[in-house]
């Protein structure tokens, strides 16, 4: 049997104050909140102690769902591990909105880690309130991955914007 998987719907983190998370996913990079309604006082309690699905593009209930573990919690462990290295999201078709994108993360103080040149993409790479990283992303048009598969596993070069 071949499962074939039609999209990719949506991720879930643990974090340690929800509060913060909400305000870095929703004021830095864009996601409306969807469930707890925040225009609703005492909206519904959710089964989770304490949980905010969110959506970027609206396509779907909930691509990004975070849940509250505490301010105790452990953090990620560094370096070569085994896990989620980082979520890739779209920020748009060209490297001028990449550079909106950069200049935005600078004004709200954003950890940025990196910026890279993939041939098929051009990336800046960022670290959330709880250290997760996040790859931040445009295609460039003129790389064809389509027809030449073998670009997509070109060597990274630094990005400079």
């Amino acid at each position: 049997m071949s499962i074939r998987i039609k999209d990719l719907g949506h991720v879930v983190l643990y974090v340690r104050n929800l509060e913060r998370s909400v305000a870095f996913y929703r004021d830095v990079l864009g996601f409306r909140q969807i469930a707890p309604d925040p225009s609703r006082s005492g909206a519904t309690t959710l089964r989770f102690p304490a949980a905010a699905f969110s959506s970027a593009s609206g396509r779907t209930h909930h691509e990004l769902l975070l849940i509250e573990v505490g301010e105790d919690a452990e953090a990620q462990p560094r370096g070569r591990r085994v896990g989620l290295y980082h979520i890739g999201l779209k920020v748009g078709d060209s490297d001028d909105e990449l550079r909106d994108a950069l200049a935005g993360l600078r004004d709200a103080g954003v950890t940025i880690t990196g910026a890279s040149d993939h041939t098929v993409s051009h990336s800046l790479y960022i670290l959330d309130p709880d250290g997760n990283e996040l790859e931040l992303y445009v295609d460039v048009p003129e790389a064809d991955w389509r027809s030449d598969p073998s670009l997509v596993a070109s060597p990274i070069k630094p990005l400079r914007l």
